[in-house]
């Protein structure tokens, strides 16, 4: 069996998988603060004991985990040093030179994870075609970390200049670390990132390097204590651009975790999109604590290589710590179930970005929790029931939620309760609706033409009025759409990238130099999916460029034919690079030579194929459950609510109604039919 574990802001999902039967188990608890093993322990025993299950029947596990985000964002990672050409030390301060908003004076930029006095210039130099200009100083190394040690420093980031073109000064550093320095954690910027751009590849080396330790730590408890439980099966970790790797390959380049569980939401979208034959879609994700959408066209995920963590603004590009890492590229707002929500100083209703978690949790939670959330609403509304939620394994407190919109909401804005609750309801609504139409129309693309997908703890509850503001004509809700994400752990292949930049416009390419470049790339890959158990018959390799016109400051992903490449395939190459450029900006530049900037090959294993087949939850006789009244902006109305497991293929049902599950309730609204499929996702076409 596979087991799938993804650790959100609120609650832990699992999903539990027979792979040649495909059914799907599923379960969901709390998320355990400050240790979210426990929260991970919990569940496992849980799920097991409830399906009659063992630890020693899982010969995979996979897990994906915010560790690295949080750690970032709260800034708790190891104290970190980092070393770097002598003159370039305050590189992470000077950036780009570019403020974010050019108009707030008060404004405040991303602080460095390294401080000043921790950051050391050492005496060596190579030029940007990778010839060694000055030697380097290797006493001079040997005594400024020693220097560090003394300081307490637990981590250093190596980033010189050139590094991408020749590696063999960081290489060298590395070597003094590893037999003069085994207590310390070390990052090369070599390995991390061997691409150009010296302030993006130097934030990206100490990110890494700052979360080292702790990721390390992390990841070898949590396997011990899988261990301990009885598994003896492969542990996988989930990265940012929904690709699998092994625990080393996650201790070594933590920094590719960023994104690691909304990563596998996006797989999960791909995955029941191929099932359902929709190739385009909106996936949208949300959880307790946050809401994503992102973009599958198709059949493949939008991968990214622009990334920013640690925003002072959440919605500023460019007030975080920029890292180039290959990450499946989403907006994300702060908006989940467990968003608070408040009146301002101007007397408006806001909601988020501030969240409630899993403690103390929204108000009906009974947990501690005082504030209303997002959660509270669609309590108060009748979304949800109190006494179904997570199929009635967690009672909801519906006084204690009236009571928290009644005080913080309803009497500041002297409206009733239900009216705040519906204003609570419809902004969170109308503020992914509006961040996913942005996301969207940024990329040249028509929201109107795309299904939506909805899933994530909180989504079906609110993708349904998503869908209608993003005038999508059709939303699906797929089978375990509350713990999708986990899902798409099992359906993700183990993979492993590797990038260099060589610079070059496409006539001048020494196709030689490059074919070896790619050569060694390749067989990198090979090597890292045979460690990890990947027969060599199920590898598959594709191969990118990032290019651009010359002279221009960023570059766009193209698809480079996986063959020995000659001055003949400088066509095809240009044919791929002008449409994705029509695309993305409606034209062509004439009589600019294209060029080719860094280079990336993709090993990948293959993806898990199933028809999956969902667990019955419940013991209820008949599809409708009952009737309950539900509030829809104007006055409640009695409105059906229907169990999902004993709906019908193709049973034609007319909104409203409600339709509820062990991991999540769907709200279905009026104008529209909503009817299961033959795999049990609910298809709701908006009339």
């Amino acid at each position: 069996m596979k087991l799938g574990i993804d650790i959100g802001g609120t609650f832990t999902d699992l999903v539990l998988l027979e792979p040649d039967s495909g059914k799907l188990f599923f379960g969901k608890t709390l998320t355990t603060y400050p240790d979210p093993t426990k929260g991970i322990l919990n569940g496992v025993q849980e799920l097991l004991v409830q399906h009659g299950k063992s630890i020693r029947d899982v010969t995979t596990l996979i897990h994906g985990t915010t560790l690295v985000t949080n750690a970032i964002i709260e800034r708790k990672g190891a104290p970190t040093a980092l070393l770097t050409t002598a003159g370039f030390e305050d590189v992470l301060e000077i950036g780009r030179e570019m403020r974010y908003d050019i108009y707030d004076i008060f404004i405040k930029m991303p602080e460095p994870l390294v401080a000043r006095s921790f950051r050391k210039g050492i005496q060596e130099r190579v030029d940007r075609n990778g010839n060694i200009i000055t030697p380097l100083n290797e006493k001079q190394v040997i005594t400024v970390l020693q220097s560090l040690v003394k300081k307490g420093i637990q981590a250093v980031a190596v980033s010189l200049l050139h590094s991408y073109a020749n590696p063999s000064h960081e290489q060298k550093i590395g070597a003094i670390l590893r037999k003069q320095f085994p207590q310390l954690a070390f990052s090369l910027s070599s390995e991390v990132m061997p691409e150009i751009r010296e302030y993006e590849r130097t934030s990206a080396t100490v990110m890494n390097a700052y979360v080292q330790p702790l990721t390390g730590y992390y990841l070898n408890q949590l396997d011990s204590i899988l261990r301990g439980m009885g598994f003896a099966g492969k542990l996988h970790i989930m990265n940012s651009a929904g690709r699998l790797t092994t625990i080393a390959g996650a201790i070594q380049t933590p920094v590719q975790l960023l994104e690691s569980g909304p990563a596998g939401g996006t797989m999960a979208g791909i995955f029941f999109g191929n099932l359902v034959k929709k190739k385009d879609l909106v996936a949208f994700d949300m959880g307790g604590t946050t809401a994503k959408a992102s973009m599958i066209r198709n059949g493949k995920p939008e991968i990214t290589n622009h990334f920013e963590a640690a925003r002072e603004k959440r919605f500023k590009k460019g007030s975080g710590l920029p890292v180039r890492i290959p990450v499946i590229d989403m907006i994300e707002i702060g908006a989940g179930g467990g968003s608070i929500a408040r009146v301002n100083q101007l007397g408006l209703l806001t909601v988020g970005p501030e969240s409630a978690a899993s403690q103390p949790g929204p108000a009906c939670y009974n947990r501690g929790g005082a504030l209303p959330t997002v959660t509270d609403a669609d309590l108060v509304l009748g979304f949800l029931h109190e006494d179904y939620f997570l199929g009635g394994t967690m009672p909801l407190r519906k006084d204690l939620a009236m009571a928290a919109i009644q005080k913080q909401i309803a009497t500041p804005l002297k409206i009733s309760v239900e009216e705040a609750a519906w204003g609570i309801h419809r902004l969170v609504n109308e503020n992914m609706a509006n961040a996913a139409r942005v996301h969207i129309i940024e990329k040249g693309l028509d929201p109107r033409h795309f299904s939506m997908l909805g899933f994530g703890g909180a989504g079906p509850v609110h993708a349904f009025q998503v869908a209608r503001q993003l005038n999508a004509k059709q939303l699906i809700i797929p089978a375990g759409a509350g713990v999708l994400s986990a899902l798409g752990f099992l359906v993700s292949p183990v993979a492993t990238e590797a990038i260099t930049s060589y610079i070059s416009t496409l006539p001048s390419i020494n196709w030689k130099h490059l074919n070896k470049l790619i050569a060694e790339m390749t067989a990198q890959g090979k090597a890292f999916l045979r460690n990890a158990g990947i027969a060599a018959r199920d590898r598959q390799i594709s191969i990118v460029a990032d290019m651009r016109y010359a002279g221009q400051g960023h570059e766009i992903n193209i698809p480079i034919p996986a063959e020995k490449l000659t001055l003949a395939s400088i066509s095809t190459i240009t044919r791929e690079f002008q449409a994705e450029y029509r695309l993305r900006y409606g034209r062509d530049i004439e009589g600019i030579p294209i060029e080719a900037v860094t280079w990336r090959v993709l090993v990948s294993g293959p993806t898990t194929s199933l028809i999956p087949k969902q667990a019955v939850v419940g013991n209820h006789s008949k599809a409708l459950k009952g009737k309950r009244k539900v509030y829809w902006g104007k006055q409640y109305a009695i409105t059906p609510v229907y169990d999902r497991y004993l709906l019908k293929p193709n049973q034609l049902i007319k909104g409203p109604c409600i339709i509820e599950e062990f991991e999540s309730t769907t709200v279905v609204g009026y104008n529209s039919t909503v009817k299961a499929d033959r795999y049990n996702n609910l298809v709701i076409e908006l009339l």
